[in-house]
């Protein structure tokens, strides 16, 4: 059973800055890219950032610059770091794992963790 683990979000003032964690759990061999996505209440889902297995990051255009998304390979866990938080910046945010092997070879596709909320008062 491979599970992904968001922690780190919480009520921030305006102009603050939480970092969110995302460990995956199991037995597992290797995960391609992961990403952090956010969902406010009423809006779909949306990409914030993501980060290939080797380090390339890429985010949205209303992150950029505030926020920062790094991993660690050895510890299956992901971060985002999000600096300079705003109102609108509250939302749901989600892990994403691409791809996932497990030790017994198999491959899990499009993993996703149950979300921590994040809450940026004015």
């Amino acid at each position: 059973q491979v599970q992904l683990v968001e922690s780190g979000g919480g009520l921030v003032q305006a102009g603050g800055s939480l970092r969110l964690s995302c460990a995956a759990s199991g037995s597992i061999l290797r995960i391609s890219a992961m990403g952090w996505y956010r969902q406010a209440p009423g809006k779909p889902r949306e990409l914030v950032a993501t980060i290939t297995r080797g380090g390339t990051a890429s985010y949205a255009n209303f992150v950029k610059g505030r926020f920062t998304i790094s991993r660690d390979n050895a510890k299956n866990t992901v971060y985002l770091q999000m600096n300079s938080l705003k109102p609108e910046d509250t939302a749901a945010y989600y892990c994403n794992a691409d791809s996932i092997i497990r030790s017994d070879r198999v491959r899990m596709d499009d993993n996703w963790g149950q979300g921590t909320q994040v809450t940026v008062s004015s």
